[in-house]
């Protein structure tokens, strides 16, 4: 799907009624009840969009840019932009481009203050509660998925954590990348569900069969984003959306 073919969220701009319903459509313990994997993104997704952690690492990686290719912050930004777009993530586009070394980039731009990210004892038992085994699936490194999880207080509730380095530097939304994750943890995707805040992230999960839903700001109020990380309500690969992680997933485990 083309992002020029995308009318989008943001912030001021008019709601779609079809995404809107999806928004209001709140989950049954049924509809879950043959979910046995549940798999996680990270960035704004394990963490509410208003946190911002991963402008940190924004920033981090424009200087980098700027620093590698001697640019202006305002053009590195833009290249940045371009290739995350494109690539997956700005650094599959620095590999591809520049030949650049992924551990020494993943380093700089994971070197953040996670002190901002809060407690969140309300998510952690709500992902306890889960049948069967959990994962997180990012596009950022191990140790982010680490440190992350850990402020948050939810670290000790997952089963594994599947990175870039595992996904061999090719990031999500590749298919190759996402068939790499289910067999190395051998995941039925006929009995999985799938959380993310990047629609196009979930174009592959809904043509396994998992179940897919998409974490959005709340109020569906995007302070900084690209128009095509935002929904649409052509989005039909997206079976849910919730703006409250833990509030969702409590409803899924709650009694009959």
């Amino acid at each position: 799907m083309s992002p020029r073919n995308k009318s989008v969220f943001l912030a001021g701009a008019p709601c779609h009624k079809a995404a809107m319903k999806k928004l209001d459509r709140l989950p049954t313990r049924e509809e879950f009840a043959h979910v046995t994997d549940w798999v996680f993104d990270l960035d704004n997704t394990l963490y509410p969009h208003h946190v911002n952690l991963f402008a940190q690492i924004d920033k981090n990686m424009t200087a980098y840019v700027a620093e590698l290719l001697s640019l202006e912050p305002a053009e590195a930004k833009k290249l940045q932009k371009e290739y995350y777009r494109d690539h997956g993530t700005t650094l599959q586009g620095l590999m591809i481009h520049h030949g650049i070394d992924p551990n020494d980039f993943l380093e700089r731009a994971h070197a953040i203050d996670y002190s901002v990210v809060p407690a969140n004892p309300d998510l952690g038992d709500a992902i306890k509660a889960l049948p069967g085994r959990k994962f997180i699936f990012t596009n950022g490194s191990v140790a982010h998925a680490e440190m992350t999880a850990r402020a948050l207080g939810i670290l000790d509730h997952f089963d594994n954590i599947f990175d870039i380095v595992a996904a061999g530097y090719l990031p999500k939304p590749a298919g190759d990348t996402y068939d790499k994750f289910m067999s190395l943890h051998r995941v039925d995707t006929q009995h999985a569900a799938m959380f993310e805040d990047l629609p196009r992230n979930l174009l592959v999960p809904k043509a396994l069969g998992m179940k897919t839903i998409l974490l959005v700001p709340r109020n569906l109020e995007y302070e900084f984003a690209e128009a095509w990380e935002t929904s649409s309500d052509a989005d039909e690969q997206i079976d849910y959306v919730t703006e409250d992680l833990a509030g969702f997933l409590r409803r899924v485990v709650a009694e009959a």
